[in-house]
């Protein structure tokens, strides 16, 4: 409808022209856009498509003079590596390219050709600029989608850099310029949106019988048959006829001409048809798409699924998938090694049971046919609700780890059961309760160790009595199981010892990044902790899952020792819940393979990469202790420490693994060696440069202290009592912080380059002086001098170095910045074993020299005011030291906008004229680990008006914005303090 100059609306239901915009991503979009625009030309009218798509995608569906298609792209979508990993970087400087720098003259060019063919409505799926071009073309819009390019690219800003994000407020502002979306199944929050009309699967209809497709293609139904389908990607693949079961046949769509495919592969052309090749199929082997899932739940067809990195529409997918007991997930790693025939076997065992509406093309073409004529739709009148609800989703996924958990509260389903509406996703159903109760005596004895009366322990005791129920409760109910509870249910043998250790994250009281210079560091165990269980067995009696035991008779070889993880969290998430490995994996020959082969072993799929961290912990005892894995290892993880925060989850995660793993084998490791091995698998095995605090902390930390440690490189030298007077406490930015981001480890290598260029220079002068000294007599010469330089030109650590000497003699001579391939002619290496410069990188190297010479002396100071007389003046000088190591970070650039306006409301919360309260009790603060994002830690008086203030800190930085801040409070024990349990069923599991 159009909207004319003298306020009248103008179409005719007879016959209205629609302009529907197709984004550039995938063919999903276009097969669905298919269905829509077939109804509305089946009604009489006109359809205009602009499109990058393939013209047979339209002809073979619809031949109408009253299609136009227009070939125009105006938008990117996802920029693809291969089959299944995103380009995050590439997406975005593609999108750029295509619709933010030219956008003023596709505004112009879009609005003259709306223009020119008297558009009624402009539809999009799901181009932002089409919603705003007819907004300017006064034009009414409608969006028809299952996701939105806004939250799909918000997780690439957190990976590319913050200075992408006007890109994502960009699209969310042309989306809102839509009059109202019509929401497919399988949705995304999309809180741009105005309202919401949900529909039925849109899905292409079907042209041809099973019977007659497989006559066509001379299939008889006793052949099983497979369609793999990537998106048109397989080509280079290189597929083996051993890779599918006797009796099967694959049709392969999107071969290349050239491709060579083996006897039982078919190689199908381009433009076949494929909603009558699946439904004449068997099961379905690809990559998760709503073109893909939509037409398998249609037909109910099983899919067996492998994970897409850095797609964030698959989960919700996925979970619609499973839901209706259509879904199989395959690890990438079998896909590519041709491990097929469990998985396959496993998907035509699958009983498909989605029964809803699969008329949603007919639905949206009449809902437009009504907006074109002039309707008006009736308001959700809980759109703010809703709207909410998803701008809060939006808001986790802003802040989670790329490749990482979509933390979707449970509440958001819930809440929709509560208001009465419908989710048009399965979700709500599926939702657990989260009570806790009472550890169970009776179900588990504890044969070693003391839950110490810590609570989240008791919880995780109690999530293992439950796994025990799983299979039996929910036995007849197999859609209401969470993947990783089943795979965890099956995990265990009950009558055999289990192994449960606890490690706590940290917070960076002092110290800081300096740690890997040598400082003196004070850390504080928190609250928060990762929990792992342990069990070994004989490979013979080791419960091993389908695909793995497949695996192992595939090999012909008998019972193996293998390692099988299940990690909880990661529902709804692209991190595989689960991992399983062949412990032989880790041997060449005789001896364990190199640190480097690991590394590239893990990062293989990103999906798993998670598990480097858990089952890196392995190889790192079998290189460093010489230990030898016979049985086969099973593996429960269960962190309660965020991640991306900066309170060293992945150290949680590996010094309880480590821990648990050592208890069950009898390993006798010290809380000291056990931190020093697991900085291992961080700095080689999982490739992330950190120092040794977090480890340490983590292994060594007791409740309520700090400690106290000299990281040359481990060298504790006490546990300090954090005075009753005062407290720390942690407040979370939102802003996702990793120690593998380029900022950390830029920082660390200037740091290592002063460190170089100071010994240089100290060499040069020592040289110099003692061919002075050789012509002298002994009373002119300065033998203190001479020791001093000689002590500089061998400095193992920046932080031996004092402020003093740096200033008087180095800090005029370290260059402010350095390319890398100038400091390597000059210097050769930088003398760190963990990172590596980048010749065409130009690295700060003052300002990252700087920091631990002066970090050092700060850290001192503050450990020698902790045991001062209790005072305003201590607490001053105590939150005077923090902020003055939060702005030394961000001379190095490891700042945040969102720590440094924590800082600043902490700064009005403080006694004095410039304060914005007459009771200040909050004293300083400073951001902390890695920096760049992460959190803040705070002093202030242990009093409950402090907590007030803090509270009122977190309320305030919400309504800045948007984000509720994560608060740490408490301290808890590390693993030392902590030990292990081992606990045994008392009971036989049911039977």
């Amino acid at each position: 409808m159009r909207i004319e100059e003298n306020g009248g609306e103008s179409a005719s239901i007879n016959h209205l022209i629609f302009a529907y915009y197709v984004t550039g991503h995938g063919f999903g979009h276009a097969t669905r856009v298919v269905e829509v625009v077939r109804n509305l030309i089946a009604a009489g009218h006109d359809v205009h498509v602009v499109t990058g798509a393939p013209d047979f995608v339209y002809s073979s569906e619809i031949q109408s003079p009253r299609l136009f298609r227009r070939k125009l792209v105006l938008d990117c979508g996802a920029v693809q590596a291969d089959a299944l990993t995103v380009d995050r970087l590439a997406s975005l400087q593609k999108y750029s390219e295509t619709a933010v720098r030219p956008r003023d003259s596709i505004l112009a060019t879009e609005v003259e050709w709306l223009h020119s063919i008297k558009a009624d409505l402009v539809v999009s799926d799901v181009v932002p600029v089409a919603c705003r071009a007819a907004a300017e073309a006064g034009i009414r819009s409608v969006c028809v989608t299952n996701f939105s390019w806004d939250f799909i690219y918000a997780e690439y800003v957190m990976a590319a850099g913050y200075h992408h994000r006007s890109i994502v407020w960009q699209i969310a502002e042309d989306y809102s310029h839509c009059e109202f979306l019509i929401r497919l199944p399988g949705y995304c929050p999309m809180p741009a949106f105005r309202d919401v009309i949900d529909v039925p699967l849109v899905v292409r209809r079907l042209h041809k019988s099973r019977k007659e497709v497989r006559k066509e293609l001379g299939i008889g139904e006793d052949v099983k048959l497979v369609i793999l389908n990537f998106g048109g990607q397989p080509a280079g693949w290189k597929l083996k006829e051993d890779y599918l079961p006797s009796g099967w046949l694959c049709l392969v769509c999107g071969a290349s001409d050239t491709q060579e495919l083996p006897p039982n592969f078919l190689k199908l052309p381009k433009d076949a048809y494929t909603p009558d090749l699946i439904a004449a199929s068997d099961c379905m082997l690809g990559k998760i798409g709503y073109g893909t899932v939509s037409e398998a739940l249609a037909y109910k067809l099983p899919f067996v699924f492998v994970r897409r990195d850095y797609f964030n529409e698959e989960p919700f997918l996925r979970n619609m998938l499973e839901f209706y007991q259509s879904g199989v997930e395959m690890i990438r790693r079998d896909l590519l090694t041709g491990h097929w025939k469990p998985y396959l076997e496993r998907a035509i065992s699958l009983k498909p049971c989605y029964e809803g509406g699969i008329n949603g093309g007919e639905v949206a073409a009449h809902i437009l046919q009504e907006t074109a004529i002039g309707k008006n739709y009736a308001s959700d009148k809980l759109s703010g609700v809703r709207r909410l609800r998803d701008a809060i989703v939006l808001g986790y996924q802003l802040q989670r780890v790329p490749g990482r958990d979509v933390s979707i509260p449970e509440w958001y389903t819930n809440a929709e059961n509560e208001l009465g509406l419908s989710t048009g996703s399965p979700t709500s159903e599926m939702s657990e309760s989260n009570a806790i109760t009472e550890f169970c005596t009776d179900d588990f004895e504890i044969l070693h160790g003391d839950l110490q009366g810590l609570s989240d322990t008791r919880s995780f005791l109690n999530s293992l009595v439950e796994l025990n129920n799983v299979s039996d409760s929910e036995k007849n109910n197999e859609k209401r199981q969470m993947r990783e509870r089943k795979a965890a249910a099956g995990l265990f043998n009950w009558e055999v010892d289990i192994f449960v250790t606890r490690a706590p994250g940290r917070l960076d009281v002092m110290g800081g990044i300096a740690d890997y210079s040598g400082s003196l560091v004070l850390q504080m165990p928190i609250r928060e902790a990762c929990h792992v269980a342990v069990q070994r067995n004989h490979p013979s009696k080791h419960r091993l899952w389908k695909h793995a035991l497949a695996w192992q008779n595939a090999k012909g070889q008998g019972p193996m020792p293998v390692l099988q993880i299940v990690s909880y969290g990661s529902e709804l998430s692209n991190r595989g819940p689960t991992f399983d490995m062949d412990l032989s994996d880790f041997m060449e020959g005789e001896q364990p393979i190199s640190y480097e082969k690991a590394n590239k072993y893990f990062a293989q799929d990103p999906s798993q990469k998670w598990a480097a961290y858990v089952a890196g912990t392995i190889l790192v005892l079998m290189k460093e202790l010489g230990v030898r894995f016979e049985d086969s290892i099973s593996m429960l993880v269960s962190s309660a420490v965020p991640e991306g925060k900066g309170v060293s989850s992945s150290a949680a995660v590996e010094v309880a693994s480590m821990s648990a793993i050592a208890a069950a084998h009898g390993l006798s490791i010290s809380p000291r060696e056990l931190a020093l091995l697991c900085q291992k698998v961080e700095n080689h095995i999982v490739g992330a440069p950190c120092g040794v605090m977090d480890q340490m902390t983590s292994a060594c930390g007791e409740a309520n202290k700090l400690l106290a440690m000299v990281c040359q490189p481990a060298e504790i030298i006490g546990l300090v009592t954090i005075p009753s007077h005062f407290r720390f406490w942690g407040i979370d930015s939102g802003i996702r912080h990793s120690v593998g981001g380029a900022d950390y480890g830029s920082v660390r290598i200037g740091a290592f380059m002063g460190r170089k260029i100071i010994k240089a220079t100290a060499s040069t002068r020592l040289s110099q002086s003692m061919s002075t000294a050789n012509g002298a007599s002994p009373d002119e010469v300065d033998n203190d001098g001479l020791e001093l330089l000689e002590a500089e030109a061998s400095l193992d650590y920046l932080c031996n170095l004092s402020p003093h000497r740096y200033e008087a003699l180095y800090a005029n001579l370290l260059p402010q910045s350095m390319l890398g391939e100038v400091f390597l002619e000059k210097y050769v290496d930088h003398g760190d074993t963990v990172t590596v410069i980048d010749k065409k990188r130009t690295y700060s190297v003052t300002a990252a020299a700087k920091h631990p010479v002066y970090e050092n002396f700060k850290v001192k100071a503050f450990k020698a005011l902790l045991t001062s007389a209790s005072s305003n003046e201590q607490l001053t000088a105590l939150g005077e030291l923090l902020y003055q190591c939060h702005y030394s970070y961000s001379a190095c650039g490891l700042g945040s906008d969102g720590t440094d306006r924590l800082v600043q409301l902490v700064q009005e919360m403080q006694p004095g004229k410039a304060s914005r309260v007459d009771d200040g009790t909050l004293y300083g603060a400073k951001i902390t680990g890695g920096g760049s994002g992460g959190t803040v830690c705070v002093v202030g008086r242990n009093c409950l008006r402090s907590s007030q203030h803090i509270l009122e800190i977190q309320q305030r930085y919400k309504k800045a914005t948007g984000y509720l801040p994560f608060i740490f409070e408490g301290s808890s024990p590390g693993v030392g303090k902590f030990g292990y349990l081992k606990i045994r069923r008392s009971i036989a599991p049911k039977s």
